[in-house]
């Protein structure tokens, strides 16, 4: 048994994924930063996350829906911004879209996105938030800005934490560009996963889609070190709208973000993808709620796997929760169905999991907050 009927875990995804994926691309995908020992510690700290079980409480009405801003999402996790999403299978960013719109949940639509932002927003039926890098000396930037404006976005989110690209080995190794470069290995690569390689032949290679504004080019190399507090300044008196900052990590930075005007942060070390030391981002969630207080709203992505890590995060103080990699690797298995199978699997995890503890929803508030042992 394969494709969509396989997946009852991440892990069956992912190695559903890896099976059909052509090297180069899964190693982007699940690559991380160095050693990957980031990525690791995350995962070991989350895993420690233990949840205190409760009994004679009636659990049997649960409702997963939580509050995203001013608005009531049907699922409590959304779509964290991933470039090149269409690589993990032909009209993958659309998929992704369809499935916020049903859900009405954030879809995080990045900037290295392989298809338009105007026709991803059309799709997930305004439930989309656009994801922004800084580059270059911040001309390009503006421009997406203005863009993202006019296409209808409410909600930009500003990642912060890839001042540079963080060197990922396992990219390295395989020649990942982007766009693409053919030499022989990846030639060979593609060769010998033919379904893949026919398929997005047939779709049409996936490309730098929102790159296509005049006056502006993209270097996935090109620095992004000159962003710092005055640029987030002009940022915030240029949109008018909802601003996320999203890569956070260290507390005094929390602070002074929503000193700032930023109207939310999105706890995150980039699923370990930037630097190998960085310490566990499901940690600093905690101490930047105690931080920032109880009512200023935090999201949180890195190294969610399931349903149950779901509710770890908003027991560590998330108000909302997105997923990513998890994602591309559902879709890479089975296509729109194992999109749909993982979002199934995963909603009925955070349930069951709710029922274990005595909850009959996910917290609304600070004081709500799930009980966690010591």
């Amino acid at each position: 048994m394969g494709g969509a009927k396989a997946i009852h875990s991440y892990a069956d995804a992912r190695r559903e994924a890896r099976r059909r994926l052509p090297w180069m691309v899964f190693d982007y995908i699940d690559g991380a930063a160095g050693e990957g020992v980031a990525e690791a510690r995350n995962l070991a700290a989350l895993r420690e996350v233990e949840l205190q079980p409760r009994v004679l409480v009636n659990v049997a009405e649960r409702d997963l829906s939580v509050p995203v801003f001013d608005h009531a999402g049907h699922a409590p996790f959304g779509i964290s911004p991933m470039g090149m999403c269409n690589l993990s299978g032909p009209g993958a960013d659309l998929m992704l879209a369809r499935i916020a719109a049903k859900c009405q949940v954030p879809h995080g639509v990045s900037t290295v996105a392989s298809t338009p932002m105007e026709e991803i927003i059309e799709a997930a039926e305004g439930h989309a938030w656009f994801q922004l890098y800084f580059s270059g000396d911040g001309s390009g930037t503006a421009k997406l800005v203005e863009r993202a404006k006019a296409a209808g976005y409410k909600t930009l989110v500003m990642t912060l934490d890839v001042p540079e690209v963080g060197r990922r080995p396992r990219e390295l190794r395989r020649g990942f560009k982007m766009p693409f470069r053919i030499g022989p290995m990846q030639f060979i690569d593609f060769a010998l996963h033919p379904i893949w390689s026919i398929s997005t032949l047939v779709a049409g290679a996936p490309e730098l889609a929102n790159f296509k504004t005049e006056g502006f080019t993209f270097d996935r190399a090109e620095s992004r070190a000159a962003a710092d507090w005055d640029f987030l300044k002009r940022l915030r008196d240029q949109w008018d709208g909802t601003l996320v900052a999203k890569g956070v990590a260290h507390v005094g930075d929390a602070e002074r973000l929503k000193a700032e005007g930023v109207d939310a942060i999105q706890v995150s070390t980039h699923g370990g993808r930037q630097l190998d030391s960085a310490p566990p981002p499901i940690l600093a969630l905690r101490a930047i709620r105690d931080a920032v207080g109880p009512a200023y709203p935090l999201f949180y992505d890195t190294g969610l796997r399931s349903g149950e890590d779901v509710v770890k995060a908003y027991a560590m103080g998330a108000d909302f929760v997105f997923f990513g990699r998890a994602l591309q690797f559902a879709i890479a298995a089975g296509g729109e169905a194992g999109l749909a199978r993982f979002w199934d699997l995963t909603m009925e995890e955070v349930g069951l999991t709710l029922a274990q503890l005595g909850q009959t929803r996910l917290p609304r508030s600070n004081e709500e907050r799930i009980s966690i042992l010591p």
